[in-house]
């Protein structure tokens, strides 16, 4: 099965014909040729193996890229996590800002005469975070976020654009604010996991991991880029797509209800949907591998325990439950991650509008799905180790040592 799952990130046809055709003529010549041949193979064997992130904005592809550093690149010193710290708390100042922000839109009300005096405070300083977290900033911070009002809209922030790293999970920045308000702070790399910057442009991680004994030891390079999600910064996508062997796309599971920052009436899951099928579709990447990551489970799971059901934005959604299965789930969660993958599996199999010039055929195509966490060191360690393992075996396959 996993020798099968190897063609996703093949380099190309005319590549692996290259080598299985210099494999043969290996077994025809001279001790010293094949062993300069076998030495040539090592080399190709050894090329960088690059990787393309995509999918929309906030669907975790700047945390992949973190993993990769703490997995890979000895994760952070201390001054590389003070360096964290304005990013971190401009997540919280904008978190604190759009809830005040929404309390008026929504109609809500304050508990207090003093939220209320700490919501113009708030505003007074803008949308960018202060400099110095000092005592009357947290003491404004802390009174509001032990609101009720500021809770209830806390609760209908699927209304509105709200940062993950303050919703939804068992850690966030507001619930820990007295910590990260502390004069030594220092960011934990949890801190740096969750806390999101905006990407623009194109930018790229280089890292090295090691080869098993086993398939020839060694160490096998690595580069990945990481593009913003946002529309506006997708024109600059193609700029990244040369010499791509697989391609990430990272879709979050838990968008289900909620709007794009740039589109407050495209939902963020079909939007997801749709960029996918032009990623699949797209002639640039017909011989790269696709990978799907499913993303921000956790955060999906948490929204239907607390009552948020993807039937009230994806109506089709019951008609999926009632169709005849595979397989039969009792689980609301598993009933949804398999409606979303049953999404992307029927985009893979819609006619595609541009074939690529060498003529691939996509009915052949093959696309993988994995439900992660991104934030979960141990989750991404483990899928990203399977996708090793697939690049190794696939080489070793293509020159004959398997």
């Amino acid at each position: 099965m996993k020798l099968r799952m190897l063609r996703c990130l093949r380099h190309s046809k005319t590549h692996t014909h290259d080598l299985e055709s210099t494999a043969v003529a290996a077994t025809a010549n001279t001790p010293e040729q094949i062993k300069q041949q076998c030495n040539d193979m090592q080399k190709k064997f050894q090329e960088p193996i690059k990787i393309l992130l995509l999918g929309t904005a906030e669907s975790g592809k700047t945390t992949i890229i973190k993993q990769m550093r703490i997995l890979h690149i000895n994760g952070y010193t201390n001054d590389e996590r003070r360096d964290q710290i304005p990013e971190i708390y401009q997540n919280i100042h904008e978190s604190v800002y759009q809830l005040v922000q929404h309390m008026t839109i929504l109609g809500l009300e304050y508990q207090s005469c003093a939220s209320r005096n700490s919501a113009a405070y708030i505003m007074s300083l803008g949308e960018t975070a202060p400099e110095y977290m000092d005592e009357e900033y947290c003491d404004h911070v802390m009174t509001l976020w032990n609101d009720l009002g500021i809770r209830t809209c806390f609760g209908r922030s699927n209304e509105f654009p709200l940062l993950d790293s303050t919703k939804y999970k068992s850690f966030d920045f507001l619930d820990n604010f007295e910590r990260i308000s502390d004069y030594d702070y220092i960011p934990s790399t949890e801190d740096i996991l969750h806390s999101r910057k905006v990407t623009t442009g194109i930018h790229k991680i280089t890292f090295r991991v090691k080869i098993p004994k086993t398939l020839g030891g060694g160490e096998q390079e690595f580069r990945m880029y990481d593009v913003g999600g946002q529309r506006d910064q997708r024109n600059k996508w193609i700029q990244a797509f040369e010499g791509i062997q697989a391609v990430l796309f990272l879709i979050s599971c838990a968008d289900f209800d909620q709007s794009l920052r740039e589109d407050p009436l495209q939902n963020r899951l079909q939007e997801a949907l749709n960029l996918f099928r032009g990623v699949w579709q797209n002639r640039f990447l017909a011989s790269a591998g696709i990978i799907v990551f499913l993303n921000k489970q956790d955060i999906m799971e948490r929204k239907i325990r607390t009552g948020t059901h993807i039937v009230d934005y994806f109506p089709e959604f019951e008609e999926f439950c009632n169709s005849p299965q595979a397989e039969n789930y009792f689980d609301e969660c598993d009933w949804t991650k398999k409606f979303i993958k049953q999404k992307l599996i029927d985009i893979t199999q819609e006619p595609v509008k541009r074939p690529s010039r060498n003529k691939m055929d996509y009915s052949k195509r093959e696309c993988y799905y994995h439900f992660t966490v991104a934030t979960d060191t141990s989750c991404i360690r483990k899928v990203f180790n399977d996708v090793h393992q697939m690049i190794l075996h696939e080489h070793m396959a293509n020159v004959a040592l398997l």
